[in-house]
């Protein structure tokens, strides 16, 4: 009978014919580059029956080894074996688009077939799957995944976790004591979280509710699902790869939120500090997660999320330092993940499009405008990255192929992305703020460059001139703000921004001096913008913790409006406004004290505001000007500019005190004097001599 294909070479014999074939029997070889089964001779003299078996590849036909052994070969199909390896070798040679995003991770199904699309794509770069996230490279890279897309071979994927693979060492072959298992930093981050799982459930469910809608945080919908599956898991059992810290940490910081969401108002001290208490604990275990994620995954959206939420928590808390460290690690993360460069030319699903775009954008502005408040260099740089095509659309709540096809809307209809857009615009000002006005090395003196301080000055109204009715500085069109409850706060987040931007820009220019005055402009715009910034703080009355947050986490921390206002008071003491400045300053330190929710990073603003209104107090001018208005009731803005008398050169930069340094700056417009000069010449003359 003969042995059709060498498959009955391969069953199992009688214990009488083994003998007789042992020496002629082929061996099963297995090559490494096909994953295929090879029949090689042993060297034996073939019987009469059966031919010379030769060494060459399965012709595919065969039955492999494994079913051959379970005495099942004819249920094995080698074909469709054969088509699924030859998919996942497709599939591994052509760089993988895939993002852990808000709906879905995407996979790309192959390269693209438009020329010009592999032009664009080969000068900004790729996406490689690496450690179970989406990897970014730019065309400097060449390492083992850009040679192997190079010669069109499979990219071996570095698996998750730390050392995978590595059997781990016994205790005596350390120096060092270990009592500790490989996973145990996930048992210890677990182990933050509440012990009854519908705690748990109430906090996600309020941060979702009343937060998540104004800070863009999750998506509802996809962060339900993950969370689902993370309680689902059988405890005990399951790999403890599977938990995710990328995913964690983003629940973790959504739970610190939802411990002060949960606080009502008003409320006593203790409970307030256990509040706080409590949500502090889930912030610093957001923290950890944060760090070590990264050690045993890929960089997924989820990490940049949680960075994004860390960060608004710092801002809240006062740590404006802090926040820029935690915003430089997230944009760390988005870049590792290509979110820098707009999706489109990767053909990426609408939905991740959109997501994506409006994560760059948040972490655009949060950089900039926080490097800006601190005076440190912020993270992206414009040379690197791309300016993200952001529309009037809203795709989240829509399915895939709906989303494929969603047109944008006009400006007269807003969605929650619109923000996005003009604060985009916004943030790239501010750059420029950052970098021409306040670089290390400025380009020369301050006068010089006045001109381009005024240039970007024309930008921001400019840009104040874009927005649309419903987000006008003066006037706004409030008539949508029921339809769409985040409209107000984006309208209040923008102009927030605006005056911070304004008062940073001049406020160099409000202490020159000048004869002809050239710095007017630049005073009378800082002044504005403050007291335009001071009145939306006092006017603002928390009436619930989520509006305490929301109001909390914008620019009302990095525009220090009442300092710059008291120490223009603190200048011109004599100003026609001073005494009104005074009192909107005192209002604004007495609201600070009677809040209990204000920590030391915000009462030190406070206290030096009271500093500069003791100062205004004590002067001698002042008192005289509160009179005149209490009892003259004279009008500020024709009151006459009394002349200050100038002080003696010999006390000239000796004296500490807030009010002669200020009047050293301000009254040598008095210098021009001829009496003036002489006598200064005189004096010099005379000490030259002695």
């Amino acid at each position: 009978m003969p042995d059709h294909g060498g498959v009955l070479s391969l069953l199992p014999l009688p214990r009488s014919a083994k003998a007789d074939r042992i020496k002629r029997a082929p061996t099963v070889g297995r090559t490494m580059s096909d994953n295929s089964w090879v029949a090689v001779g042993t060297g034996g003299s073939p019987g009469p029956e059966q031919p010379m078996p030769r060494v060459g590849r399965c012709n595919r036909q065969q039955p492999c080894l494994n079913c051959i052994r379970r005495h099942i070969p004819h249920l094995c199909n080698p074909a469709a074996r054969a088509a699924k390896r030859r998919e996942r070798r497709i599939d591994a040679i052509s760089p993988v688009r895939q993002t852990s995003e808000a709906e879905s991770e995407v996979r790309s199904a192959g390269s693209l077939s438009d020329a010009r699309s592999q032009a664009a794509d080969a000068s900004v770069g790729n996406l490689w799957p690496s450690r179970g996230a989406p990897s970014y490279h730019g065309n400097s890279y060449f390492g083992h995944q850009a040679a192997a897309t190079m010669m069109q071979v499979p990219s071996p994927d570095i698996p998750v976790g730390l050392n995978p693979g590595r059997i781990p060492s016994t205790g005596a072959t350390r120096s060092f004591r270990n009592e500790r298992g490989p996973y145990a930093h996930v048992w210890e981050m677990i182990g933050h979280l509440p012990r009854q799982k519908a705690v748990v459930d109430g906090l996600t469910e309020r941060f979702l509710m009343e937060l998540n809608g104004v800070f863009d945080g999750v998506h509802a919908e996809t962060f339900r699902t993950h969370y689902e599956n993370f309680w689902d898991r059988r405890r005990g059992w399951d790999d403890m790869t599977n938990v995710d810290l990328r995913w964690l940490s983003l629940l973790f910081i959504i739970l610190a939120f939802s411990e002060l969401l949960g606080c009502p108002q008003p409320c006593s001290v203790e409970t307030q500090q256990d509040r706080e208490e409590s949500s502090l604990h889930f912030y610093w275990a957001a923290r950890k997660c944060v760090v070590i994620s990264p050690t045993f995954s890929g960089e997924s959206a989820d990490l940049v999320r949680a960075g994004i939420l860390i960060t608004r928590y710092n801002i809240y808390l006062g740590r404006v330092p802090e926040s820029w460290t935690t915003v430089s690690f997230a944009v760390r993360m988005a870049q590792a993940q290509g979110m820098h460069i707009d999706g489109e030319r990767w053909g990426l699903p609408r939905k991740v499009l959109e997501t994506r775009r409006r994560l760059w954008s948040t972490l655009y502005y949060l950089d900039r405008t926080i490097a800006l408040a601190v005076g440190r260099p912020y993270t992206v740089n414009d040379k690197h990255c791309e300016h993200m095509k952001i529309t009037n659309t809203w795709v989240d709540d829509l399915d895939p192929d709906n989303a494929a096809i969603a047109e944008p809307k006009a400006l007269s209809d807003p969605t929650p992305s619109i923000y996005h857009l003009y604060q985009q615009k916004l943030a790239s000002i501010l750059g420029s703020i950052l970098d021409d006005c306040f670089a290390l090395t400025p380009r020369s003196t301050a006068y010089s460059t006045y001109e381009r301080a005024l240039d970007i000055d024309q930008e921001l109204l400019a840009w104040a001139q874009s927005l649309p009715s419903y987000f006008q500085l003066e006037d706004p069109d409030r008539s949508m703000d029921s339809s769409l409850p985040v409209l107000p706060w984006h309208r209040l987040y923008l102009h927030s921004a605006y005056y911070f931007a304004r008062v940073t820009l001049h406020r160099p220019y409000v202490l020159l001096p000048s004869i002809t005055g050239q710095f007017k402009y630049s005073q009378d715009v800082c002044f504005a913008s403050a007291c335009a910034h001071l009145t939306s703080k006092l006017s603002f009355r928390a009436m619930t913790m989520a509006e305490r947050l929301k109001f909390n986490i914008v620019a009302h921390h990095f525009s220090n409006s009442a300092l710059v206002l008291a120490v223009m008071a603190v200048r011109d003491p004599h100003f026609p406004r001073t005494m009104a400045i005074v009192t909107d300053l005192q209002s604004y330190c007495e609201k600070q004290y009677a809040d209990r929710w204000v920590n030391e990073f915000q009462l030190a603003e406070v206290k030096v505001v009271e500093l500069c209104v003791s100062r205004i107090k004590a002067s001698s001018r002042y008192r005289g000007t509160h009179v005149l208005d209490t009892q003259g009731a004279v009008v500020d803005n024709v009151r006459p500019s009394v002349p200050r008398p100038l002080p003696e050169p010999e006390t000239l930069g000796t004296s500490h005190e807030p009010d002669v340094v200020f009047e050293d700056m301000t009254g040598l417009s008095r210098l021009l004097e001829c009496g003036t000069w002489e006598e200064i010449m005189g004096r010099m003359e005379s000490e030259i001599a002695s």
